[in-house]
């Protein structure tokens, strides 16, 4: 795997913990599946997560910033999608999503959009169920122990680690920008990949 093809260095996926699943695994999360370690952890395959990384920042790119919502229930990734939110315009809702937020248009938080970001398919399944609903496509964020039968596009990553969900974001940031024609290479980001929550506080 040659690093320049890479969104980030091979090293960097590691360090931050990207790979590793759980103990449990699903029948959908089984493609993305590298191996599984003698004390019963699956680790998830590094360029399959980098190469639909890009995928999805791709996909994001194709959509105005007030087209899309990001939702993330998972403490661990608050500070991360806060970032995005703030850098690339893209709503983002850290905590509890409120059902009817995305189908009824006579609650004071309605939003009309045209993407769904979930960070967990378990935690943001009321999300999820509205984007149905009106029929939007779903990009989500999926670990090895994740369904995905009602996601449109899986990101198969560690989606519980700190460190592995700021390096996530960090990267949807840049490529999305990038692709937005916003900068054109990493070193213009204004902010670092640790600012997204990649170093231990």
């Amino acid at each position: 795997m040659s690093e320049e093809k890479l969104l980030t260095s091979r090293e960097n996926y590691l360090k931050a913990g990207i790979h590793i699943g759980t103990k449990f695994k699903t029948k959908y999360m089984e493609p993305f599946i590298f191996k599984v370690r003698s004390d019963g952890l699956s680790i998830l395959n590094v360029k399959k997560i980098d190469e639909r990384l890009g995928i999805a920042a791709k996909f994001l790119a194709r959509y105005d910033p007030n087209e899309v919502l990001v939702v993330c229930r998972r403490e661990n990734g608050w500070k991360a999608v806060k970032l995005f939110s703030k850098l690339t315009g893209i709503k983002c809702i850290a905590g509890r999503y409120r059902p009817g937020m995305l189908t009824n248009p006579f609650l004071d938080n309605f939003t009309e959009i045209k993407l769904l970001f979930v960070v967990d398919p378990w935690p943001d399944k009321n999300a999820i169920n509205d984007a149905i609903k009106i029929g939007i496509p779903i990009i989500a964020l999926c670990d090895t122990n994740n369904s995905a039968n009602l996601i449109d596009f899986v990101v198969p990553c560690n989606n519980k680690g700190k460190k592995s969900l700021g390096l996530i974001f960090w990267i949807l940031t840049k490529e999305y920008l990038k692709n937005r024609g916003l900068i054109k290479k990493d070193s213009e980001l204004s902010v670092k990949e640790k600012d997204f929550g990649t170093e231990e506080d």
